[in-house]
């Protein structure tokens, strides 16, 4: 006669039957997309897992990642590399996770992160972050690890921050932005340690973790921050020159295909 199922066995075929679909369709647009651009990253989020054990999620993203694999091998895409990552919106793993998907999109990438730790070394601190304010996406941090309970800290504080400034930080006639270059702020927690938030651009903040015997040298740390603000914007202004750059060579290159009265030269 058949065998049983054991209730573990049949919830996890029942956990299957719930991504076969969605892999399906997965396998679908990745070969579609990778007709179109050979060259395309692909960043698959594998959403709602806040559901499951620990354990279960890292099964469940092995079995799909392992599927997913073999659906490419089948079809002789063995060359196209897809990245996994488990998230949900009950806490900001999904915000991490469009991090590092945004950063693999960012040519100075390794520049900042070396910045970063240029300046966490020499002042004392323990980790930093660079923020989109806006997004609170990551999109660059030091070399050391990232700890979930971490960056959802730094998250919180940015909001504290625009929240607080948007009551106190506007004129009376509500002129101004809640952001702008004046825009600091230290929190104490209640474990010795101190966030301390800085504005680098109009976009973009640091957030730092310091020993509170590290932030009695605050002089320091703000020296460093200094240059290490000075630095990451000639970083993006050597950017916007190879941008305008690119965009004055596209347009002679256009010109030379046309006669003075704008029309397409013709070879007779």
């Amino acid at each position: 006669g058949p065998t049983p199922r054991t209730p573990s066995r049949t919830a996890g075929r029942r956990r299957e039957d719930d991504y076969m679909e969605a892999l399906a369709r997965l396998h679908l647009t990745v070969t579609r997309a990778y007709k179109v651009n050979t060259d395309i990253n692909f960043e698959v989020f594998i959403h709602k897992v806040d559901g499951l054990s620990d354990d279960h999620k890292i099964e469940t993203q092995r079995d799909i990642h392992q599927r997913a694999n073999d659906d490419l091998a089948d079809a002789g895409l063995e060359k196209i590399h897809l990245s996994f990552y488990l998230t949900s919106i009950y806490d900001h793993s999904i915000f991490e996770a469009f991090s590092k998907v945004v950063q693999k999109l960012i040519p100075q990438l390794p520049t900042l992160e070396n910045l970063l730790n240029i300046f966490i070394s020499n002042s004392g601190i323990e980790k930093a972050f660079l923020f989109d304010v806006v997004s609170k996406i990551y999109i660059a941090t030091d070399s050391t690890p990232v700890d979930m309970q971490t960056y959802e800290l730094c998250c919180d504080m940015i909001d504290v921050v625009i929240d607080i400034s948007c009551i106190y930080g506007l004129k009376e006639d509500g002129a101004g932005t809640p952001y702008d270059k004046e825009s600091t702020a230290i929190i104490k927690l209640n474990n010795t340690t101190v966030l301390y938030l800085k504005e680098v651009t109009k976009f973009l903040a640091l957030v730092c973790f310091v020993r509170e015997e590290s932030f009695e040298r605050k002089g320091l740390i703000d020296y460093n921050f200094h240059c290490f603000r000075k630095a990451i914007h000639e970083v993006f202004e050597v950017r916007m020159k190879v941008v305008k750059s690119r965009k004055v060579q596209n347009r002679l290159q256009k010109k030379k295909g046309a006669t003075p009265n704008g029309t397409p030269r013709v070879l007779l």
